[in-house]
């Protein structure tokens, strides 16, 4: 009597998880990775190979050593970009022809690590405000040809006010706008100024601060509340002016230990707490909020990452609803560069993230803003030049090396021999494709015989897709983003494989500048011998 053949179907979600053991993962968490590198878990299903980067302009920011900010804004549907370097403010327009770096301003010291910076549009006018945590704010009016720092005795605009009035927001690290009134942080004071002025530091006015007993680490505005983080503390203000707002604790047990992994993900605040990424949300409770361990997943993970790097920077994608945070390195190489991601797959809460590893992407300071209906989304580093980030197929011109392996599962038994004869891939391709894939049986142990690995390739255009603000419809160049128009179909990779064991993974692995592709499900076809 013939052996009957079985399948078995393995849906690519989950995403990568490095907290439970092996075993319990292949068991509980089919289609889980126990290693997922430069693949994204995607809000269509399934993991996607991450798109590279590439240079804003071609001419690199004046000066040596590392970009101390960089910052998108919009000046009449069109972007201009404001680096920071040595201390002195450049502004490019990102113009195809003769792409330069125009001064702004140069702080007074510039020795200083990090700007920051909050958006304001107060009479009609864009304008941004920049912090640095030595020197008096910079403003500046979007469009125009230079910034202004203020003094004790000037403001902004370089008009006289009295004296020492401005001397508290000096070294100020953090900046927000909440409630038309600009709030820094100043150590262990939040400083604000008077309603609708900017630089305006008069008690009189309604300018005050408060102390919060804790060095500030960060602020953000989420749910009509400013959020307030420090070292070990949570706060958040409420009401309109400084005669009503009022300072609330969140937590006092815990608080978030690097400014620039703050970020809203959606309808959550994503932070570096002491033991990994923690979203705050709001609850049904008017007033309360929920603080989950995001990362819980990829624990291990994280906590290789802070051990490995002191110094942290993140990045929002929106359009993917995805978290990104980078461990930076100085003096290492791009290539090596670590991080990992998340996409947000539930409204509310730290349990709705499905994570990866990011590998190559070496970021110092980042920034992402709408432009129009187009996201943008900067980063640089000490090479000196600001890159456009999930943009291209490459990273600059490299390639980028991307692994998918799954957990060892036993399928219906891991007491039980199974050996198997086909591997269907249904992969959704974006062009043209060149992967290696391949089975691993018995938790690679030693003397196991292992199966070969086997190609999937595919030749053809790069697809056009809509709403990619870096897509060029229906012109045909030589240049990597162009395409297509055309929604990519999954196709199935059918493969016949060789090999048995108790337990399996499958590997799946690109190191290219190929198209992406997203991986679908994979389904083996297999028999299960007799028990010894």
């Amino acid at each position: 009597m013939a052996t009957q053949w079985q399948t078995f179907p393995v849906p690519f979600t989950g995403g990568l998880i490095t907290n439970i053991s092996p075993l319990q993962q292949g068991i509980n968490a089919v289609g889980s990775a126990s290693t997922l590198l430069n693949f994204e878990p995607s809000l269509d299903g399934g993991y996607r190979k991450v798109s590279g980067y590439k240079k804003f302009i071609s001419t690199e920011v004046t000066g040596t050593g590392v970009i101390q900010g960089v910052a998108v804004v919009q000046n009449s549907g069109t972007k201009e970009v404001i680096a920071v370097r040595n201390g002195v403010y450049y502004l490019s327009d990102g113009a195809d022809t003769s792409p330069t770096w125009t001064a702004l301003g140069t702080a007074a010291s510039t020795n200083f690590a990090k700007v920051r910076q909050a958006r304001y549009n107060y009479s009609n006018t864009p304008k941004m405000v920049f912090v640095d945590g030595i020197n008096y704010p910079a403003y500046y009016t979007v469009g125009g040809s230079s910034l202004t720092y203020i003094t004790a005795s000037t403001d902004s605009d370089g008009n006289a006010v009295a004296t020492n009035i401005n001397t508290p927001v000096q070294g100020a690290s953090h900046v927000c706008v909440f409630k038309n009134t600009m709030f820094f942080g100043v150590g262990t004071e939040l400083v604000f100024t008077a309603p609708y002025t900017p630089d305006d530091f008069d008690p009189n006015n309604g300018a005050g601060s408060i102390g919060v007993g804790g060095e500030i680490t960060g602020l953000i505005v989420f749910r009509d509340q400013l959020i307030i983080f420090t070292t070990d503390k949570i706060f958040r203000l409420t009401g309109s002016t400084g005669s009503d707002f009022s300072l609330i604790p969140i937590t006092e047990d815990l608080g978030c230990l690097s400014t620039d992994t703050i970020q809203e993900v959606g309808a959550d605040v994503m932070f570096l707490g002491p033991d990994g990424l923690r979203t705050l949300s709001s609850t049904e409770r008017i007033g309360d909020f929920g603080i989950d361990v995001a990362s819980k997943n990829i624990r291990p993970t994280v906590k290789n990452l802070t051990t490995y790097a002191n110094n942290f920077a993140s990045l929002v994608i929106r359009g993917k609803a995805q978290y990104r945070f980078f461990a930076y390195v100085s003096g290492e190489t791009a290539t090596v560069a670590k991080g990992v991601l998340g996409t947000k797959f539930v409204d509310q809460g730290g349990q709705g993230f499905q994570w990866a590893e990011l590998q190559g992407f070496k970021v110092y300071v980042a920034d992402s803003q709408f432009i129009d209906s187009d996201e943008y989304r900067l980063f640089a580093n000490e090479d000196g030049y600001v890159y456009e980030m999930d943009v291209t197929t490459s990273r600059d011109g490299s390639s980028i090396n991307s692994v998918y392996e799954s957990p060892f599962m036993p399928i219906n038994d891991p007491q039980v021999r199974k050996t198997f004869y086909k591997l269907d891939l249904y992969i959704k391709p974006s062009g043209a494709i060149n992967i290696t894939a391949g089975l691993r049986f018995n938790q690679d142990v030693t003397g196991y015989i292992q199966p070969s690995t086997f190609s999937i390739t595919q030749t053809g255009s790069t697809i056009a897709l809509y709403d990619d603000n870096n897509t060029v419809y229906r012109e045909l160049v030589t240049d990597d983003n162009a395409g297509v128009y055309g929604e990519p179909k999954t196709q199935s990779y059918k493969n016949q494989v060789v090999g048995s064991g108790e337990t399996v993974a499958i590997r799946i692995t690109d190191d290219s500048s190929d198209a992406d592709f997203l991986l679908d499900t994979a389904i083996f076809e297999f028999t299960t011998n007799d028990r010894q």
